[in-house]
């Protein structure tokens, strides 16, 4: 039986070349590739039951210890540091302890304005990019899976007119690129989907880096699963990350330092470290105040989900409604044949490449209607 898609369409398996690198097509049709559905670059935002939607960058608490520890390190320094230094340089150099305390005060005075400037302008220096990030989020319209249509909505950069793609229609690739610089070869690794509406003609694709092709792939099987009903959360999908108890929420936030806290008091209790890490642990923490660096990114998780929604088009908001299951759109039968030929070729051959067993199963499609003919 031929695809119906196109010959000169692409198609899962196919790979094709160009001067730097590949590109394998995972879909049309999104079969499954046999590796673990997980979200390693934690691009998915959301699950629900009727839709899977994509955030534009995930808040973390790092982010926000480096943004506010500049400026309070800066302050410390200028303030604390060099008044310190002066002092014992007046000690030691100077003329006795009432000569160097004068030196000091006279540094406190001086450096005080410098070191507030400094830290203040650092402040502003590290809060900059974050408020063009919220800049660009207003216009941001996040992409949407939505299973119970069998249909994803993207909306392109350039357009208020979202695209609503079938899903059995959606083409997803993965590419490998490499390049020669002067610490030697580079490799990078991504993955993109996209495709037309049928009814307007429109197209668009989203395109993401990723750490490995394997990695890339397995982000792509968390979206495929999701969609054919294999995963119903985000924490199927997603890798609790180290600092999450069974049933904290999926960011970060106060309570990833609570349990920071309770780890590293265990470790110490326990002889896995000595006395100087709780020391310097505290150390750090008072040097980013304290828990503010994780109620900040609790804040901006809420403000970020916030402008997804503002920025949705109502025709999206409509399309994302739940459907009375009587009206859910059910998989092709083309579609269903062919994810299980590749389900029996995984089970009988662990182990190989996806688009491998994929250019294989349509490879026996296409040779069937001359077995036919003979």
């Amino acid at each position: 039986m031929k695809s119906e898609a196109d010959s000169n369409s692409p198609r899962a398996g196919r790979t094709d070349s160009f001067p730097s690198g590949t590109v394998t097509y995972l879909s049309p049709l999104p079969l499954p590739t046999g590796l673990p559905p997980v979200d390693h670059s934690q691009i998915v935002s959301e699950v629900r039951d009727e839709y899977l939607e994509l955030g534009a960058f995930s808040p973390n608490v790092f982010g926000w210890q480096v943004t506010l520890g500049l400026p309070v390190g800066m302050l410390i320094f200028t303030c604390v540091v060099f008044p310190i230094t002066i002092f014992l340089g007046g000690l030691v150099w100077g003329e006795g302890l009432m000569d160097a305390v004068t030196t000091t005060r006279n540094a406190v005075i001086f450096s005080m304005p410098y070191g507030v400037g400094l830290a203040l302008f650092g402040l502003l220096v590290a809060l900059f990019p974050r408020a063009q990030a919220y800049f660009k989020l207003r216009g941001v319209v996040p992409t949407r899976f939505n299973r119970q249509r069998r249909e994803v909505c993207l909306v392109p950069s350039d357009s208020d007119t979202p695209v609503f793609v079938p899903w059995e229609e959606i083409q997803a690739w993965v590419v490998q690129a490499q390049g020669a610089t002067q610490y030697g070869v580079q490799r990078q690794y991504g993955f993109g989907f996209g495709g037309v509406d049928p009814n307007t003609g429109m197209g668009t694709s989203l395109e993401l880096m990723s750490g490995g092709q394997p990695l890339a792939i397995s982000t792509w099987e968390a979206l495929r699963a999701y969609m054919e009903y294999e995963v119903n959360a985000l924490e199927e999908i997603q890798d609790p990350q180290d600092l999450q108890k069974p049933g904290d929420p999926l960011w970060e936030g106060a309570h990833t330092f609570r349990n920071a806290r309770e780890r590293m008091r265990r470790r110490r209790r326990d002889g896995e470290v000595g006395p100087t890490y709780p020391f310097f642990w505290y150390c750090y923490h008072l040097l980013t105040l304290w828990t503010l660096p994780n109620h900040l990114t609790e804040w901006e998780v809420r403000k970020v989900q916030r402008l997804n929604r503002r920025a949705t088009p109502k025709s999206v908001l409509r399309w994302s409604e739940p459907l009375p299951e009587a009206e859910w759109a059910k998989p092709s039968d083309a579609f269903k044949r062919l994810s299980q030929k590749v389900r029996e070729k995984q089970q009988a051959s662990p182990g190989r490449l996806p688009y491998e067993v994929f250019a294989e199963v349509y490879a026996e499609e296409d040779r069937q209607p001359l077995a036919l003919n003979i």
